[in-house]
């Protein structure tokens, strides 16, 4: 072999060499760009996901949440619907008990009001039983007022009370149930807690009442507020009653036959409370 072919050969041996390094490299490059696009491509949809989750448990919050501005919109509406197992003037008037019943008990409350879910855990089942015995019918006056302190605020108690109507709209049983579930103590917030405006938390709480569980009638009222107006126009008939100058000027309030009974703090036994209604009792 000549020098001159030798020289070509190692040449072109160092020409396959460089073409095969170039080759080897641009594969390495290409290699590394899908590894690192598809680490991208990987963080973008998790964070996407991420996304989706936060903007749809804010969204979800959103839709059960009902807001104050909802409530204008409740207001402003021209449908109004009232509940059975109501009379009067727009259904403000729920009666509850034998209609003949001699003694009539009006109970006033607020269902964010702290003392009458502790009224409720003391004498409530008391006043169901008294009902159901006949030894009164209860009329009952809901108001909204706490949603209106400065101080909290929110939409829970018109919220509450518009539920309140669709289990009214059920049966008298499940309205009764249903507000003793509310104010338990498992399940009544606090004060400043507007946790009743969550429309999720009214319908979870139903599911302890035999009469509300897995109920789709209620479930769906809820959800769509069919009741909203009538609890505008109860917390409206209960403003007319309660207030400064007036025989009840907070809750829980309570008149029998007419006259106030002084239940003193909300912190009553049933025998304390029993004491309160035999004085008043028309025999």
């Amino acid at each position: 072999m000549s020098t001159r072919n030798n020289a070509q050969n190692k040449q072109a041996a160092r020409e396959r060499l460089r073409a095969q390094r170039e080759r080897d490299a641009k594969r390495a490059k290409t290699k590394r760009q899908l590894i690192v696009g598809g680490a991208i491509v990987a963080v973008l949809a998790v964070a996407g996901g991420i996304g989706w989750a936060v903007t749809n448990a804010t969204n979800g919050s959103k839709n059960n949440k009902v807001s104050s501005e909802d409530w204008q919109a409740a207001a402003d509406k021209t449908t109004f619907t009232q509940p059975a197992n109501t009379t009067g003037d727009k259904g403000t008037e729920v009666v509850i008990g034998n209609k003949d019943a001699k003694n009539t008990l009006d109970v006033f409350e607020d269902m964010r009001c702290p003392m009458c879910s502790d009224f409720e855990q003391g004498a409530g089942d008391t006043v169901v039983k008294d009902i159901k015995n006949g030894k009164y019918k209860a009329r009952y006056h809901i108001g909204t007022f706490l949603d209106r302190n400065p101080q909290i605020k929110g939409s829970g108690s018109k919220n509450a009370l518009s539920a309140l109507g669709a289990a009214l709209n059920i049966g008298p049983d499940a309205f009764l149930h249903y507000k003793e579930a509310l104010f338990s103590a498992k399940n009544h917030p606090e004060e400043t807690d507007d946790a009743f405006s969550d429309n999720a938390k009214l319908i979870d709480i139903a599911q302890q009442v035999k009469e509300l569980k897995g109920n789709a009638r209620f479930e769906k009222n809820v959800k769509d507020g069919t009741y909203d107006k009538w609890a505008l126009a109860m917390s409206d008939a209960f403003d007319k009653l309660v207030g400064p100058n007036k025989d009840i000027q907070g809750t829980p309030g309570f008149k029998l036959n007419g006259k106030v009974l002084s239940v003193g703090g909300a912190h009553i036994t049933p025998e304390q409370y029993n004491a309160l209604v035999d004085q008043q009792l028309k025999k």
